[in-house]
């Protein structure tokens, strides 16, 4: 079973990572900023933690799949992520808010990973996450032009 160092790094390194890119998304004035990213990453990798932890209790005794819980987090994000979707659309804009619900998304994602130890695709996917929200506007811009 994960003992209690391994769960504390995970759950450090959900909300450091969330973080990075809640911050991007804070920095930019966005409606899921900071806190929502952390959290969304931390109840990721919690949830996934506990899949492991009850496919671990239950191995053997039942049929257990750790993979079922997981599924669930990704249908409720996809909630959480209409909603930015849905709230930033009003008014005469159209839709906006697409860039930040899929960076919930990603946020979830990422958190899962966290939490079953794929930390390496973990960290690198935050990379790649904040490079693109940081700085593919301003090639989108460019290109526009």
């Amino acid at each position: 079973m994960t003992d209690f160092t391994t769960t504390l790094i995970r759950i450090l390194l959900a909300f450091f990572l969330g973080g990075a890119i809640g911050l991007e998304r804070e920095k930019k004035g966005h409606i899921a900023g900071l806190r929502t990213h952390i959290l969304v990453c931390l109840g990721s990798c919690l949830i996934m933690l506990t899949s492991i932890y009850v496919y671990e209790i239950y191995q053997g005794k039942a049929g257990v799949d750790p993979s079922r819980i997981a599924a669930g987090v990704v249908t409720g994000i996809g909630f959480l992520g209409a909603g930015t979707i849905i709230r930033s659309a009003r008014g005469s804009e159209g839709i906006k808010g697409l860039t930040t619900a899929a960076s919930i998304w990603v946020s979830s994602a990422i958190g899962l990973a966290v939490g079953c130890g794929y930390l390496s695709g973990a960290v690198a996917t935050t990379v790649v996450t904040f490079l693109t929200l940081s700085f593919l506007k301003t090639i989108e811009n460019k290109l526009q032009k």
